[in-house]
């Protein structure tokens, strides 16, 4: 049948199961939210208040529910506008599809109202991008573009297509999605544009060398990588930890991907990480990370890193592995494939001596109790008590997401969501916008920072509209806090343009955008407000007021031996 670009896109989004859609639209955009009307009954479109937040709600729709996220915007400012989102997404190899509309074909290039080269921009940041320049190639473009972000190591894709593309007609026929494979015309599209679909089959020698290194070792440690919760390999991998009686240390990305509340974990590695990991993978004689791609806040100084044992890594991407930490053995694969094939070749093990070592050291830190003022614990605590075990979790960056990544126990993939790679201020509400929409029986809590909030706190009009009830915990210290803590340790306390001792009020803010808010400054009045923010039924925010000077502790310098403490 014939139809215009316009439709064919939503056609095959349909084809793809999408249901949800974040977006702005714009004039160059116009055919195919017009065209969108006509679906309206089967498509939920989310208008957000920025197209930067509809990136980071498709991002997170897509980490906690497992499926790809979608997003729409015009072009020029509108593309410009979701490119924080995309790198965010692709840091942390998040699958997202983002679908934007360019000027007339006979316009590129002329320096048109709105134009920009956004597959130009995006290069480095996608998986691979696309400008559809012929309508008759638009079907199997969108089709190859989910292909590619779901497939092998996640992340995002961009599709840009002509106004006058999404206008003109041509001959549409549907395709399954089952048929959607790496192969025929779809397949010879996919092997132009990029390497990195399928997971690569692991070398069952290279598995056989690891089993016979775990049988030998003494005293193993796993590390839990974001690739444990992208590749959902969490029942594995925590087969893996019984199975080998052996600690386990978790990256930022890898929250979720093993058990919180599992005896064997050790909390948090890296500039942040727990004493017992950061002392752990000193010690240990076998390291064994797990989509992990060894990052510098997790390393710090990579020459020292694991100095005592042979260091083993798993991953899907070829690129990662001696990109960052030389390595004595790796395995390239799916990490729930490979983890199974470790399985079949082990027997349970016990380490008691060497688990004895590592958890002599604290797996936590212990903040000081104060019936004063709030503490960073006693806030995490108490509503770790209140809300439900399987909320999902989303932050911002800066110390409150070490805060809540420390003291938070996540216990599947999906309910942590951060911006670890790209470190992105303003990510949280709208990644929890994304899982509220996506998990609506859940209960999303958005843990944020007074300067965070700040990039993002437009996005409770989205929260408003919708009936979307997220609850905001704001921790307000009246700085950037982590900046401020750089600033102590190490800039000589030189407090220059960290202070933020300025509007807004944050709780009249709320009430501004038709919701409620509570400030708070003890632990029964924030009892009292989490009590009411659940049973409310709309979006909430609550002010935590803390001191400007606490700091997240452990930290290790950048570059600094991953047992050199500044603060312990």
């Amino acid at each position: 049948m014939v139809m215009t670009g316009a439709k064919i896109l939503i056609e095959c989004l349909l084809e793809q199961e999408v249901d949800t859609i974040f977006g702005y639209p714009g004039g160059t955009i116009l055919n195919v939210y017009d065209e969108l009307y006509n679906y309206r009954d089967r498509i939920q479109h989310y208008l957000t208040a920025h197209e930067q937040g509809a990136c980071h709600a498709a991002d997170g729709y897509a980490r906690s529910t497992g499926k790809v996220g979608v997003c729409f915007a015009t072009s020029g400012p509108g593309a410009t506008n979701l490119v924080t989102g995309i790198a965010t997404a692709y840091m942390d190899s998040s699958p997202i599809v983002c679908i934007t509309c360019n000027v007339n074909r006979d316009l590129i290039g002329r320096d048109a109202f709105q134009e920009i080269d956004i597959t130009g921009i995006t290069v480095p940041i996608t998986k691979c991008n696309y400008l559809v320049r012929r309508v008759e190639d638009l079907a199997d473009t969108v089709r190859t573009a989910f292909a590619i972000a779901r497939s092998g190591r996640p992340g995002p894709v961009l599709l840009d297509i002509p106004k006058d593309v999404t206008a003109a007609s041509t001959e549409y026929a549907p395709l399954p999605r089952e048929e959607h494979g790496l192969h025929g015309r779809l397949g010879a599209l996919m092997q132009r544009s990029s390497q990195n679909f399928e997971a690569p089959k692991p070398d069952y020698a290279d598995v056989d060398k690891l089993a016979e290194w775990i049988k030998s070792s003494k005293k193993p440690l796993l590390i839990c990588g974001g690739g444990v919760v992208r590749g959902r390999a969490h029942r594995e991998f925590e087969q893996l930890a019984n199975k080998m009686d052996a600690p386990v240390a978790i990256t930022v990305m890898g929250g979720g991907g093993f058990p919180g509340r599992n005896p064997r974990t050790t909390g948090m590695i890296g500039m942040h990480g727990s004493k017992a990991s950061n002392m752990a993978v000193d010690s240990c004689d076998l390291l064994i990370a797990v989509g992990c791609r060894f990052s510098d806040r997790l390393t710090l100084k990579p020459s020292s890193f694991a100095q005592s044992a042979k260091i083993v890594q798993i991953d899907i991407d070829r690129s990662e592995i001696n990109k960052n930490v030389k390595v004595d053995h790796h395995i390239i694969g799916d990490a729930k494939q490979v983890l199974n094939l470790v399985l079949e070749r082990i027997e349970p093990m016990e380490h008691r001596e060497w688990k004895d070592y590592v958890f002599s050291f604290p797996t936590e830190t212990a903040y000081e109790e104060s019936d004063e003022r709030l503490t960073p614990g006693q806030v995490l605590s108490t509503m770790a008590r209140i809300v439900p075990q399987d909320t999902i979790l989303s932050t911002d960056v800066g110390q409150h997401q070490m805060w809540a990544i420390q003291h938070c126990h996540f216990d599947y993939p999906g309910q942590l969501l951060t911006s670890g790679g790209f470190g992105t201020m303003g990510f949280g509400l709208g990644a929890a916008i994304g899982a509220k929409a996506g998990n609506p029986e859940k209960t999303v809590v958005h843990v944020t920072g007074d300067g965070c909030f700040r990039m993002n706190c437009n996005e409770l009009a989205t929260e408003q509209y919708y009936n979307l009830p997220v609850i905001t915990i704001l921790f307000n210290n009246g700085t950037l806090g982590m900046v401020r803590q750089w600033q102590t340790l190490i800039y000589g306390e030189h407090y220059y343009q960290t202070t933020l001792d300025r509007a807004p009020d944050f709780v009249k803010l709320a009430e501004a955008y038709g919701l409620s808010g509570r400030r708070v400054k003890s632990v029964e009045e924030l009892k009292d407000a989490l009590q009411e923010a659940l049973s409310c039924g709309h979006g909430y925010v609550i002010d935590c007021v803390i001191d400007m000077d606490e700091m997240v502790r452990p930290m290790v310098g950048g570059g600094s031996h991953i047992t050199q403490f500044i603060v312990s």
